[in-house]
């Protein structure tokens, strides 16, 4: 069982001063509200977007809420026709008939990265099952787990009271198959998490809402032997020193936003 334990400050309020806090909250809020319409921004288009702080710190936007344009799938030229779509801001990969494969399988940025920090928000279905790859180089025959590291998106409670499967080194946060978290700090399924995955040359990190989860260095000794044990082949996991951004079609349904990345050059 997950518990999740918040604390407060102690911080004491009057009834008239609560409801004053509240009425300024409330009005800031319709005033922002205000500012959106005008511009046309929805809650949800405003997700995706970068601060010009951010756009002077050198982020780049991988998903606008609206287009899918910078993505193609595994292999391909084009989008998929079918299996994802754009609702409410959001990237989604849908539910399929539970075929691993999805609908419209794996989908890879058109831009290739080499050491980056890259950030993403995601949302899980019920038994929700989805990944994120980086470093990803497209093999003739192969699907995208083959070739790249991935940083997991699961349902995990779901997958664990099935009992069907070991879920070591399997679990939202993991480098899938090979390194397990080091904490739980995935939100309920329902609630969104933040994933966010650092690449500086061998040395690479997942973190979920927060909190390091992973942490590990390509090419040592350990990371080969790791490799040789799991269900990659040496010959094609890991192999490129860049690549593409992917997002997995396990055939759940699966949310995404605020994808966005920092190369380091």
């Amino acid at each position: 069982m997950r518990v999740r334990v918040m604390r407060r400050a102690g911080v004491s309020f009057s009834v008239l001063g609560l409801v004053s806090v509240l009425t300024v909250c409330s009005q800031a809020e319709q005033a922002r509200d205000e500012v959106r319409a005008e511009a046309g921004i929805s809650h949800e288009a405003e997700h995706n977007m970068l601060t010009s702080e951010e756009v002077a710190a050198g982020w780049i936007l991988l998903f606008d809420g609206v287009s899918t344009n910078g993505w193609r799938g595994y292999l391909n030229t084009s989008f998929p026709q079918e299996g994802w779509a754009i609702a409410d801001g959001n990237l989604v990969v849908f539910a399929s008939d539970g075929s691993e494969g999805g609908l419209g399988g794996d989908i890879v940025t058109e831009q290739q990265f080499s050491d980056f920090e890259l950030v993403f928000d995601f949302k899980l279905s019920p038994v929700g099952n989805s990944g994120v790859f980086y470093r990803v180089k497209e093999v003739d025959g192969t699907t995208m787990w083959e070739v790249a590291p991935e940083f997991q998106v699961l349902d995990d409670t779901a997958y664990i009271d099935m009992g069907t499967m070991d879920m070591n080194k399997h679990l939202t946060g993991d480098n899938y198959d090979l390194h397990s978290s080091m904490v739980t700090a995935t939100s309920p399924v329902g609630e969104w998490n933040t994933g966010r995955i650092v690449v500086l040359g061998n040395h690479v990190e997942h973190w979920l809402n927060g909190q390091l989860t992973v942490q590990y260095d390509y090419y040592t000794d350990e990371w080969k032997d790791l490799v040789r044990v799991s269900k990659f082949d040496p010959a094609l996991y890991a192999r490129s020193p860049s690549g593409s951004i992917g997002l997995q079609d396990h055939g759940h349904d699966v949310r995404y936003r605020n994808i966005k990345i920092r190369p380091h050059i």
